[in-house]
């Protein structure tokens, strides 16, 4: 039975303010500033230095390096086309327009990549700088660069670098950005020149938001601190194959389809769910949970680069053949899921040669990284293609025995490979830190000195070596290891076919994504690239392994030519939404233990199929209007129960009544949304979140317990308090389509003990099944919109309670009022939600404000490239008064998209600005 707890209020004790307090420490200079700013320089901030870092944008600029002309054209929203006549002229002019506009986001960027952070920002940064120099993103970076990536790649990092060094010369730090001019106050940080590198970098950061499932292999180990592995499987419950459907269906695995038809099975892929750690349960068991909070911890302070990685964010892509489609010709829709960012994450432009040949090869639009050449997602004269993260299994955990100098492995103490690195501060002391890799991947541990004592104090059962110096955790990850990525983005953006298409994805290492594929040949098709590792029989990468054993090291890699794929599927359409890529009786290997559910792929599914029944054909603007579709599943699933619990209260069912009749979208004025959702939030906190450890609750939430490894109830007296650990986007349960499915399988047995929770002082008696505890949640949420909302049902909307604030992710995030008035912008109230199509996510856990959205959103007119469709969640520019900070935000929360101009034609009439870089 889950242990019993009872809520109670105040502060978490201890820990909770310490990263808080590395943030007001990061941000002291900038208080001063603020001051000084404010109340002395007012005048000069609002004029001169804002505009000091607009762009030129018409007439003409000379360019040293260019071997011809380059014409930049933007359209009324400032997202640029730049036209040229050879490869490296395009590049370089690409890091040119895009320093323009975003220069002060590139610089944080390869600080954040590079582990130096505490440069510009102080020593506020030291811990994250630590953890990222740790993990060493920018030394594979450079390997990348130096061995692995070809010579016509380098020479397009190269003009790229050279573009964005083009621009800063003999720039002040306030002629590139507002943002310097507010570090000029107190610090005398100057942006330093652009190298390949910092480019190549940014992929590692992005492959790190976007690395599976490293969250859920924490958060299964904590919670053996309070649940049973009964409970824990209670959690994670499997696949609904037979309701969601993979993505590949009709599709093949080369190579490994003959291996496994022949012989049943390949060698080398565990299909087990039962990996051990080889701690016991317990204090061991307890030790590895302290450990394992404390490297969540870390983890949690490192800054995101492109999103939060929780369950339920994700990505929509998906396809449809032209046999569908009014045009004829394929139609490709996708809006990738991310944190909300200002400005966003996406830049949008096209990249054209005025003459496509050996010396220019390149005629491709879409959105790309600040920071990064080429475009990553869009289309070029031939094909379009859109991704979403894959989800497979590319990280390990393991626990390692440490001994002196080394670590035990297969008997036998090796030496660590060590190397020392100087973290350099602004304002203060240069730090020294040691970095420790074992066999496995670098030693995490190394990084928080709470989990260096905790190892050294870790039981564990007689099958595990001896303590001796401690326990450590290492990680083993895919994206530690030079790869490829930078040559796939250059290769799909100038692929003319399918054959062209797969043999670049092959080249797309990491992150692994879900590609989907259309051309104007009125072929659609799927692949899955990516480094993806091999584990012996028996071990799956559910939760950490010991990395003194051999028998749970990685045995290899899947070969490209045994990875899932789809081309021309007989049913019409191809769709990816973070479900599972393959039925798991049909492929022999693990990819991972934790797809998203397919909440929303099933949905778009059924919209697809709704609309070609009968003969139906799919418009643009249907991909569109898909794309915005906002029901709610689970809603689907429970209202019809709700609305069966008979309520006394007149308050409570005059809320309740909102229910009936409802059609379970969740537009942003609907009061029945905002009711069920506060609904279902108190559920999942009545039946889960009051009984989970106190590492995956909300930081403040305080509960009296029944103390560990205790049976059966506890008398009052002897409970003991324990309160939150986690931020409140990151903590559990989140609502997301996991626990969809936990809620799901628990429906049919109104007297599970999940449905169980015991009397409080604020109410009459415990809950005993099922319709007990939602009939408490409704009452709940009718008092907690009553506090929030008003009483007057009338006035209350989702909206009102689900909103989004685009915020700048430096000194907007956590500085003084001045500059968040300055860089920040909103709310809006938005509709969607938690595991709908339209994914503006929130965390049930923590409240109900946005925390990921859809993060662009695009539809690809295969007949007619300039009838394709594109938003951006902000604007092109990163300079905070600029017209085009946000004007696109207006239009993206109404769900309206933007002409796409792409022939030269199309882009000349909607071309408002031209400026010319001349050699």
């Amino acid at each position: 039975m889950p242990p019993n707890t009872t809520a109670s209020s105040g502060q978490q004790p201890g820990k909770s303010g310490r990263k808080k307090g590395r943030k007001a420490r990061l941000f002291v200079l900038v208080l001063v500033l603020a001051i000084i700013g404010g109340l002395v320089y007012g005048a000069y901030w609002s004029i001169s230095t804002v505009r000091a870092s607009f762009p030129q944008t018409k007439g003409s600029i000379t360019l040293e390096g260019l071997s011809g002309p380059v014409d930049v054209k933007r359209d009324g929203y400032g997202i640029p086309q730049v036209y040229a006549s050879s490869d490296e002229d395009l590049f370089m002019a690409q890091g040119y327009v895009q320093a323009q506009d975003r220069f002060y986001e590139m610089d944080v960027r390869r600080h954040m990549t590079s582990g130096r952070l505490s440069e510009m920002f102080g020593k506020g940064q030291v811990k994250n700088d630590e953890f990222l120099r740790t993990l060493g993103w920018d030394r594979v970076a450079k390997k990348e660069y130096d061995s692995t990536l070809s010579a016509s790649t380098k020479k397009y990092l190269q003009a790229y670098a050279k573009g964005v060094n083009a621009y800063l010369k003999d720039k002040d730090g306030k002629d590139i950005s507002l943002e310097y001019a507010a570090l000029g106050f107190t610090n005398d940080y100057k942006p330093q020149e652009w190298t390949p590198v910092d480019s190549v970098s940014w992929l590692k950061a992005m492959a790190w938001d976007l690395r599976g499932n490293m969250q859920d292999e924490i958060d299964r180990a904590l919670m053996t601190g309070r649940l049973g592995h009964k409970q824990i499987d209670d959690l994670y419950p499997q696949y609904p194959y037979s309701r969601n459907a993979a993505i590949v269906q009709e599709g093949q695995y080369d190579a490994l389809t003959r291996t496994f038809q022949q012989n049943g099975t390949a060698s080398g892929g565990g299909t087990s769910t039962g990996t051990t750690t080889g701690t016991s349960t317990g204090s061991g068991a307890s030790a590895l949970q302290s450990q394992l909070s404390g490297l969540y911890n870390v983890l949690d302070g490192v800054p995101a680069a492109v999103g939060v990685n929780g369950n339920g964010i994700g990505s929509n892509s998906w396809v449809v053949a032209g046999k569908y489609t009014i045009t004829g010709k394929p139609l490709l829709a996708n809006d990738p899921h991310l944190a909300a960012s200002l400005p966003s994450v996406w830049y949008q432009m096209g990249l054209h040669c005025r003459t496509v040949s050996s010396k220019c090869q390149y005629d491709v639009t879409g959105y790309t990284f600040a920071g990064m050449p080429g475009v990553v997602i869009g289309h070029n004269q031939d094909i379009g293609w859109g991704m979403t993260n894959s989800g497979v299994d590319v990280t390990d955990l393991y626990l390692e025995k440490l001994s002196g100098g080394g670590y035990l492995y297969d008997g036998k103490v090796l030496p660590f490979s060590s190397r020392e690195e100087t973290i350099n501060v602004a304002g203060g002391a240069s730090k020294k830190i040691v970095v420790r890799t074992t066999n496995n991947g670098p030693l995490l541990s190394d990084r928080d000195d709470e989990l260096v004592k905790v190892g050294k104090k870790a039981t564990v059962d007689t099958a595990a070596p001896d303590r001796g110096d401690g326990y450590g955790i290492a990680l083993k990850w895919t994206a530690l290891e030079a790869g490829t990525s930078m040559d796939a983005v250059f290769a799909m953006d100038k692929a003319t076919g399918w054959s062209d298409f797969r043999a670049a994805a092959e080249l797309f290492d990491v992150p692994s994504q879900n590609l989907v594929y259309a051309d104007t040949d009125n072929h659609i098709g799927y692949t899955l690239p990516g480094r993806i590792p091999k584990r012996a029989e028996g071990v799956d990468g559910s939760i950490p392994a010991p990395g003194w054993d051999s028998k749970y090291a990685w045995t290899g890699y899947i070969d490209q030519d045994e990875l899932p794929y789809e081309f021309d599927p007989k049913r019409g359409y191809i769709v990816t939404a973070n479900q599972a890529v393959v039925d798991k009786d049909s492929y022999p290997y693990t990819l991972t233990t934790d797809w998203g559910y397919g909440t929303r792929s099933q949905r778009i599914t059924d919209l697809i199929k709704q609309k070609i029944g009968g003969g139906g054909k799919i418009s643009t603007d249907d991909m569109r209007q898909m794309q915005l579709d906002n029901s709610s599943e689970i809603a689907k699933l429970l209202v019809p129960k709700l609305l069966k619990i008979d309520i006394a209260d007149k308050d409570v069912r005059e809320a309740q009544k909102l229910l009936e009749g409802w059609d379970y979208t969740q537009d942003a004025d609907s009061a029945a949304a905002a009711y069920f959702n506060s609904v279902w939030r108190n559920i999942l906190k009545l039946s889960f979140g009051n009984k989970l450890p106190k590492e995956l609750r909300v930081k403040g939430q305080c509960l009296w317990v029944d103390p560990v490894n205790t049976t059966g109830p506890v008398d009052d007296t002897k409970k003991v308090r324990e309160c939150g650990q986690r931020d409140a986007d990151q903590a559990q349960p989140d609502g997301g389509d996991r626990w969809f499915e936990v809620v799901r399988k628990l429906m049919d047995d109104q007297n599970s003990d999940w449905w169980t929770t015991p009397a409080s002082g604020a109410r009459d008696g415990a809950d005993h099944n099922r319709d007990d505890l939602f009939k408490r949640a409704l009452i709940d949420a009718r008092w907690e919109l009553t506090a929030k909302l008003g009483k007057d049902i009338d006035t209350w909307s989702w909206g009102r309670l689900h909103r989004l604030f685009l915020k700048n992710q430096t000194m907007g995030t956590d500085g003084p009022s001045f500059l968040k008035y300055i860089l920040n912008r909103g709310p809006w109230r938005l509709g969607g939600g938690e595991a709908a199509v339209d994914a503006t996510g929130w965390n049930a856990a923590g409240g109900y404000g946005v925390v990921w959205v859809p993060s662009m959103r695009m539809v690809v007119n295969l007949a007619d490239l300039d009838k394709s469709k594109w938003i951006n969640l902000t604007g092109a520019s990163g300079h905070a008064f600029s017209a085009h900070y946000t004007d696109q935000t207006g239009e993206w929360v109404k769900g309206e998209l933007l002409d796409w101009s792409f022939s030269d034609k199309a882009v000349e009439g909607e071309s408002s600005d031209s400026l010319v870089l001349k050699p």
